[in-house]
């Protein structure tokens, strides 16, 4: 029984630190930390002090925004003489590098790939085309702020920055309005934290930024690559920064189904990256590998404590404190399926949702343990359905990028 408790206790103090204890710990050590020297504001660099940069996003399938896309890139407030926009095409399978070669802007360059081959090898060899000193990466459905590139790389005037992480906004399909919830703000302020104390945990690919020479060639079969390269920025010694006034904006995914897919995608990927990034667990990495361990490595184990604290539970409950909860844990997932099938009415409704996140976001990584183990995890992505939209016109287009 002893053995069975200290397995419970154990099970459930992991859960609890990861996702409770760890951002209280997180807020006070950024009380205490000795604020960095902060960057100049972006309308205090003259003109000529702005570096080159390219904007590199690697497009599959994307006939149907890359219009949209291009245009929003075109309109960022940079200056014109110093930017360059890669887009790399992943396959020659629709008119996505047709309409890209079409608009008459030096700015914008096509790297159109014949052979789908995955976003990793797209990455590599845009990098290797890339004439900035700053490498700015994004999505194909992804759109930036107009001073996002600025608030971006206003952070590399300091020598010790190697790369700087925007802030993304998740928007509903129907009206655009900003549907960050409760989890998604959690995260934001958690990847605040951490940058704060120079800790950041990887890139959100919609929108990110590294010295050009940190950039190192990723595995072909790289399945998170905004990860994996944030990371190594920290494995070479520079800090990766948390920048929220560098925004984007993305429609979120219209199904749970495709959610759970990504968070998939996302978990195996996670597994997949530790064999490339284990040295940054060891103590010499300092906020970085205590920041790793809490706000990964841990989470990645939760859906296995979970299933052990519930089943431990099962076997102890033979006196009332166990009863109680077990109790307690049955009916947080009870209450996680009723959110799951929307059956409660209002407020509770929604509180029902929170629970429910919470099992499926650990159910999505239990997934991609699977799919990481059983190596079923292909790296080439597919392509999220979204609304319909009102492509501009190649005329329009044309004119408002002159």
């Amino acid at each position: 029984m002893l053995t069975l408790q200290l397995i419970f206790w154990l099970s459930v103090g992991l859960i609890l630190y990861s996702y409770v204890f760890y951002p209280i710990m997180l807020g006070m050590a950024v009380k205490l930390h000795k604020p960095q020297k902060t960057a100049p504001a972006a309308n205090n660099i003259p003109v000529e002090n702005w570096p080159r940069i390219s904007l590199i996003i690697a497009a599959y399938c994307e006939e149907n925004v890359i219009l949209q896309r291009l245009h929003n890139a075109l309109l960022l407030d940079y200056p014109a003489d110093r930017i360059e926009i890669l887009i790399g095409v992943d396959g020659d399978l629709d008119a996505t590098g047709e309409i890209v070669a079409s608009i008459p802007d030096d700015r914008i360059r096509l790297l159109q790939f014949p052979v789908r081959r995955g976003k990793a090898s797209v990455l590599n060899d845009c990098f290797a085309a890339a004439t900035g000193e700053i490498l700015l990466f994004s999505d194909a459905n992804t759109f930036w702020d107009k001073d996002a590139a600025k608030q971006l790389v206003r952070h590399f005037t300091e020598n010790k920055v190697g790369g700087v992480c925007g802030r993304l906004i998740l928007t509903d399909a129907d009206g655009g309005t900003n549907c960050d919830g409760i989890y998604w703000r959690y995260e934001n302020q958690l990847k605040e934290w951490e940058g704060q104390l120079g800790a950041l945990l990887g890139a959100n690919g919609a929108i990110y930024g590294i010295r050009k020479e940190l950039y190192q060639p990723i595995p072909p079969q790289t399945i998170i690559d905004d990860f994996l390269i944030g990371m190594r920025i920290h494995q070479q010694g520079s800090h990766f920064i948390y920048e929220p006034k560098a925004i984007a904006r993305e429609e979120t995914a219209p199904t749970i189904s495709d959610e759970f897919k990504r968070r998939s995608r996302i978990g195996a990927g996670g597994f997949q990256s530790l064999v490339w990034l284990s040295s940054l667990l060891l103590p010499h990495y300092g906020l970085v590998s205590w920041a790793f361990w809490s706000h990964k490595v841990l989470r990645w184990i939760c859906p296995a404590a979970m299933l052990v604290a519930l089943i431990s539970n099962w076997f102890l409950a033979i006196t009332p404190q166990y009863q109680a909860l077990l109790l307690f844990q049955s009916s947080f997932y009870l209450i996680a399926l009723c959110g799951a099938m929307s059956i409660l009415p209002g407020p509770l409704g929604k509180l029902s949702r929170v629970p429910w996140m919470f099992v499926n976001m650990n159910a999505a990584l239990a997934s991609g343990f699977w799919k990481w183990l059983s190596q079923t995890q292909s790296a080439t992505w597919k392509r999220t359905d979204r609304s319909e939209t009102e492509v501009e016109s190649k005329p329009e287009f044309v004119a408002s990028a002159k």
